[in-house]
């Protein structure tokens, strides 16, 4: 099979197209004829081992200390079952799916265990729609419903809206009963209020200063800077959710939690089949749309590593094992 790996830290262009045998699922795993895959910003910081110095070690005793230990890369993915081991219950083969692996999503089979996050596809939706909402929704729905708990009213600024996570976090804000304010370029404010933001401010004039005491909850996607800019931003008993974090932001969120008042919260995506169900429906019914900034082969997956790393993506860049439509 064809599949993407990654031998050694680096630059996109460390990345190679191998032929690589089919992987065999266990007895509770799928095997999944994978049809659109993702590259997003966390398989570029894989790549590149780009984390803060305080988890660089941890992180390359869990992936690999001096290269990957599971080389194929890509992380969503959308196809249609092919086999299930002799103790599936949940899955048939000729089951569409959807779904957010650990590695090895970036080839065209792939093996996943019936209890991962792996769910039935979204009705209507194609496997390229359907595989651009895994990561940017499990991580939106994750950071506002379990991290920063907004509750209906309370008033919510998206930092990056117009990324994979920030595209979804403004329509899951919405669905939450939030409302919803946002900040990204000026190409992308028409995108980014037609998601639902009621408010649109262009990031390159946007000043802080002028929003003192605004907003219950602001999710920084983007890693938008010190803790302390941002901080009169914040309602009196208001949360500043950092989706990517070092020593500073640790240190903001334990200093925080000292008093009740403005808080620094700091936390990681996860989320499973339930979640990954929940973001069906809401597809299915309209109120959660996939962003795609553009849909590439396979065969480009440096082109589209070097898209990512420029910082300039919207929504979701999406692989293509199939050819890729008009």
């Amino acid at each position: 099979m064809r599949a993407v790996t990654c031998r050694r830290y680096g630059p996109p262009e460390i990345l190679r197209i191998e032929d690589l045998p089919r992987p065999v699922p266990g007895a509770r795993d799928l095997l999944v004829r994978v049809v659109a895959t993702t590259v997003t910003s966390g398989d570029a910081r894989i790549r590149g081992f780009r984390c803060p110095a305080l988890f660089w070690l941890p992180l390359r005793l869990a992936i690999g200390l001096w290269r990957p230990r599971r080389p194929v890369t890509g992380m969503e993915f959308a196809g249609m079952v092919e086999a299930v081991g002799d103790a599936v219950t949940r899955f048939r083969p000729g089951d569409r799916v959807f779904g957010l692996a650990s590695v090895g999503a970036h080839a065209e089979w792939l093996t996943v265990a019936e209890e991962s996050a792996v769910a039935p596809a979204p009705a209507g939706l194609s496997d390229i729609e359907a595989a651009a909402l895994p990561f940017g929704g499990l991580s939106a729905l994750i950071f506002l419903r379990d991290i920063a708990r907004i509750v209906p009213g309370e008033r919510m600024l998206v930092i990056g809206a117009a990324g994979a996570v920030g595209a979804c976090a403004v329509q899951l804000g919405r669905h939450l009963g939030a409302e919803v304010a946002a900040v990204c370029s000026a190409a992308n404010i028409d995108l980014v209020r037609s998601l639902g933001a009621t408010v649109v401010q262009d990031r390159a004039v946007w000043d802080p200063g002028r929003e003192e005491g605004r907003y219950d909850v602001i999710l920084d996607t983007a890693g938008a800077g010190d803790p302390a800019r941002f901080r009169r931003l914040l309602a009196p008993r208001g949360r500043h959710v950092l989706l990517s974090f070092g020593a500073a932001g640790i240190a903001w969120m334990l200093l925080t939690a000292l008093w009740p008042g403005r808080r620094v919260v700091c936390g990681f995506a996860g989320g499973g089949a339930a979640d990954l169900r929940f973001l069906r429906d809401l597809a299915e019914a309209g109120r959660l749309l996939p962003v795609i900034d553009r849909v590439l082969p396979l065969e480009a997956v440096v082109q589209a590593h070097r898209h990512v790393d420029a910082g300039r993506k919207r929504g979701a860049l999406v692989l293509t094992l199939d050819p890729v439509p008009g």
